[in-house]
């Protein structure tokens, strides 16, 4: 009797112990499928249930309870988790540690995922702790921390994987980072870890932040298989780095390889058109967006107002802007910009005042595009106003970007002494854009003195840039003062220095056509100079123009340039144009008076309206006139 009592209990504790491992599988399950899906709440409420039942959690309860809390961010949940599986005897299992390490980080408490790694003996030979540890560091921003966890775990031979280096290369966001990212690249290499479709993908990216687009591309064009997310981050690349034509080639190349956009491919694509004024590819990308179905991505939307805006089309980007359901402040953003640019000033202070009444606070951004539209309208007091209220009413303190444009603003409307009591009580150190924009309204108001002494500051702030010392020596030359324009002629000698060269785009068949100043290159430039001589022959008739050839030669001399680009554009776009047409023009320097007075008598001698996109806004030359009114 007493053996079978025993066989008896044996079988029912067994029986039991069953029963429990099948509950707790039961809530396991329940609990990762919860998590793995975003349930993280109704996770951890299951966890408390579990409890309440009298249920024990295992080491594969912990990490989906843990990874609830880390993504919920709930710390002292995580710590309590913690204590739970101290208690039930399941801290040392590897998947419960790396959970806890994760789960610190997550939650901003890296020195106790730190505690957790360093108390646990095995945590030093298992890969996965590293890689949470090295994760976690990158991810609240210690990179020093995850590059020597990362020389430790090579030193003590422990095995590296792609997960490895998917947690560490991330961290790698600056120029200063190249260096040893390049060095993981050499070890993925070694490692056969750079066929990994995702370490190749990581490293791209990382060539990307770190300025190497050179490095970037190599490494793109040496990558077997190529997907969406691949030509996204070289496209973007290129894209944030200025690399406009870049972008418009590689986008051209990804269609024939067969692989469809998505809105991050088509975002770049808007934006490079908008640099480069590429219209007709810009409205090809539209009709795509169309097409597909993403006419309702704001992100699209917002990148179709502004590369309408840019390409001079406002009435386009107007339509979709008032065709968005919601607006939000980026939209606003670009269409006040849009008109700012184009010297439509009052509507885009209507616009700016609309969006505030409509609740969208503004930021430093939309600040910049409103004090920009007002000065390039001459709407000096308005741009006051808003300066003011800036950070009376929006707690905003303005940055040097905003003291420029107010320096601007005020100098064009011959204020001066205003705009240099401005820089010299600004509260934030002065950058070179605000003693440029003086610089500038002295050569508009021609005060010498004032110039010389803007000159002397802006040089001390940015000596390499050759534009002041073009602006200077202009200055010098409407004042007839010949010793000053040798004085700056021999400080850019003396620094080596060769002013920038103009170039000019002028798109033509679905293709940018560059020109340079001087340029001799494309293969039209017999005919183009030939219609070239024959407009200066006629506008050199015409009062007003010969004024400017003192100026013109003055800057020929200072920079060994010569015919300005945007003159041959406008050739160009009259030789390869029909009657009538509309001729736009992207350069990437300011335009020069002369080129200025030679666009408007041209517009009117052949009846042609012309529109300039120089660095700073839009000239819309029609019948004689420009939209400027000759204030930019």
């Amino acid at each position: 009797m007493t053996r079978i009592t025993k066989r008896f209990r044996t079988l029912n504790r067994s029986l039991h112990l069953q029963s429990q491992r099948e509950t707790s599988n039961s809530w396991n399950s329940q609990m990762r499928e919860l998590a793995k899906h975003g349930h993280y709440r109704q996770s951890l409420h299951l966890y408390r249930r579990l409890l309440r039942s009298g249920g024990s959690p295992t080491a594969f309860t912990f990490p989906f309870a843990l990874k609830s809390c880390a993504a919920l961010s709930l710390p002292a949940a995580g710590a309590q988790l913690h204590a739970h599986a101290v208690r039930a005897g399941c801290e040392p299992d590897p998947f419960v540690q790396t959970a806890l390490i994760a789960m610190y980080c997550r939650c901003g408490s890296v020195e106790n995922a730190r505690k957790v790694f360093d108390e646990s003996p095995q945590s030093k030979t298992l890969t996965v702790c590293y890689n949470a540890l090295i994760a976690g560091y990158v991810y609240n921003s210690q990179m020093e921390n995850g590059i020597v966890l990362f020389l430790r775990m090579r030193e003590l031979d422990v095995w590296v994987n792609a997960v490895t280096v998917l947690g560490l290369v991330p961290g790698f966001t600056d120029p200063v980072h190249l260096g040893f990212g390049r060095c993981v690249h050499g070890f993925t290499v070694r490692c056969g870890l750079e066929m990994d479709f995702s370490v190749g993908n990581c490293l791209l990216t990382m060539y990307v932040r770190c300025g190497s687009i050179e490095l970037a591309r190599n490494l793109f064009d040496g990558m077997p298989m190529k997907e969406l997310i691949t030509w996204n981050a070289m496209i973007s690349g290129y894209a944030q780095n200025g690399l406009a034509t870049h972008v418009l080639e590689l986008y051209r190349e990804m269609e024939s390889s067969g692989i469809s956009p998505d809105p991050v491919t088509l975002v770049g694509v808007l934006s490079s058109c908008a640099n480069l004024g590429a219209r007709k590819v810009g409205l090809k990308v539209e009709q795509q967006v169309e097409c597909s179905g993403l006419g309702f991505n704001p992100f699209l939307k917002n990148a179709l107002i502004n590369m309408h805006a840019r390409c001079g089309n406002l009435a386009r980007a107007r339509a979709i802007f008032d065709d968005m359901t919601e607006k939000n402040l980026v939209s606003w953003t670009a269409i006040v910009g849009g008109y700012g640019v184009h010297g439509q000033g009052e509507i885009a202070v209507g616009l700016f005042d609309e969006m505030t009444k409509s609740g969208i606070q503004p930021d430093g951004t939309v600040f910049v595009s409103i004090l920009s539209a007002c000065s390039h309208a001459g709407l000096t007091d308005k741009g006051l106003d808003y300066f003011a209220l800036m950070e009376r009413d929006y707690g905003l303190k303005p940055g040097p970007e905003h003291y420029a444009c107010m320096v601007d603003l005020l100098g064009r409307a011959g204020r001066l002494a205003e705009a240099q009591g401005l820089i010299e009580s600004m509260p934030v150190e002065t950058d070179g854009s605000v003693w440029g924009a003086l610089l500038g309204a002295c050569k508009i108001h021609r005060n010498v003195e004032l110039a010389e002494l803007a000159f002397d500051r802006v040089i001390k702030l940015e000596p390499m840039n050759t534009g002041y010392y073009v602006l200077m020596s202009n200055i010098y030359t409407e004042a007839e003062n010949s010793e000053g324009v040798l004085r700056v002629r021999m400080m850019m000698r003396e620094r080596k220095l060769i002013k920038d060269i103009g170039c000019s785009y002028i798109e033509y068949k679905g293709r940018n056509h560059l020109f340079m100043a001087g340029d001799r290159s494309h293969p039209q430039t017999e005919e183009i100079y030939r219609i070239l001589n024959e407009l200066e022959g006629l506008v050199k008739e015409l009062s007003g123009y010969k004024k400017n050839y003192q100026e013109r030669r003055n800057e020929e001399l200072v920079s060994g340039i010569g015919v300005h680009s945007e003159k041959l554009a406008i050739a160009f776009g009259l030789l390869n144009t029909g009657l009538g047409m509309e001729i736009l023009v992207i350069k990437n320097l300011r335009i020069c008076g002369d080129c200025h007075l030679f666009i408007k008598l041209v517009s009117k001698i052949v009846d042609r309206q012309f529109i300039v996109r120089d660095a700073t806004r839009f000239h819309h030359f029609e019948g004689g006139a420009c939209s400027c009114n000759d204030y930019w």
